[in-house]
């Protein structure tokens, strides 16, 4: 009987312990395409911002060129490619749009290196990496379900994106101040909501067997959502704090 139950206990634990080799490789995954899609954002950002030939081809004396038009809001359609192709698309092609919409982004970025102070940017991004950081691993931890508060901020971000677009034809400071106000709590909580949501996806990986294919699509899907709350932290930090060039 003891060894029986000492038999019962290893398997378990050996199943434990795979389950979480599992859990840390998909997070592995997922953190080292979000870090190197930063990386790439970052690289395209500085290139075009720095080189006055390149940002050239963005505008024109009479304002943004087609190019930079296309830079603008193309990023969208490459999320919703992504979002909505998922279950189309292989692995090496969702690795190819995230490496795409992630040099779009940067370049896209360029205009906010020009518009604001280096300090203001190197602040607002230090601050947004500790906010990421701490939420992240709050999310990681807590064994408190954090499923209604996400649905609070999935709330929170259409009212942001419905009260940016009213803020479009008012250029009111007072409300786009609040917006920014807002959208930095919003995303805050948001991080440590996909955090958790990523960990259950991760647990049921190990669980149902997922193909091979799919855990990789997934990493890139995870990473995509936690580039977009990082970004998107930055960006309404920049909005609060930044110092205009």
């Amino acid at each position: 009987m003891d060894l029986q139950n000492q038999s019962g206990y290893t398997d378990y634990t050996l199943e434990q312990s795979k389950a979480h080799s599992v859990s840390k490789s998909f997070f592995a995954n997922v953190f080292l395409w979000m870090f190197g899609a930063l990386a790439l954002s970052t690289v395209f950002a500085v290139l075009f911002s720095s080189n006055q030939q390149l940002f050239q081809y963005l505008v024109t004396p009479k304002g943004m060129s087609p190019l930079g038009m296309v830079v603008m809001f193309s990023p969208i359609a490459f999320v919703l490619l992504m979002s909505f192709g998922f279950q189309r698309l292989s692995p090496i092609a969702m690795a190819a749009l995230f490496i795409a919409y992630a040099a779009i982004n940067g370049i896209a970025f360029s205009f906010i290196l020009v518009a604001y102070t280096s300090g203001s940017v190197i602040g607002c991004f230090a601050s947004a990496a500790v906010m990421f950081g701490v939420m992240a691993f709050m999310g990681y931890t807590t064994n408190k379900d954090l499923t209604s508060f996400g649905r609070i901020l999935s709330m929170g971000l259409i009212g942001i994106l419905v009260a940016m677009l009213v803020n479009f034809f008012l250029k009111s400071s007072a409300l786009d101040y609040l917006i920014s106000f807002i959208g930095v709590a919003v995303f805050t909580g948001l991080t440590a909501y996909d955090v958790q949501k990523l960990k259950r996806i991760a647990a049921g990986i190990e669980y149902e067997g997922t193909e091979a294919a799919s855990v990789r699509k997934l990493s890139i899907m995870g990473a995509l959502t936690l580039y977009l709350d990082f970004i998107n932290l930055f960006l309404m930090l920049l909005r609060l704090f930044g110092k205009r060039d």
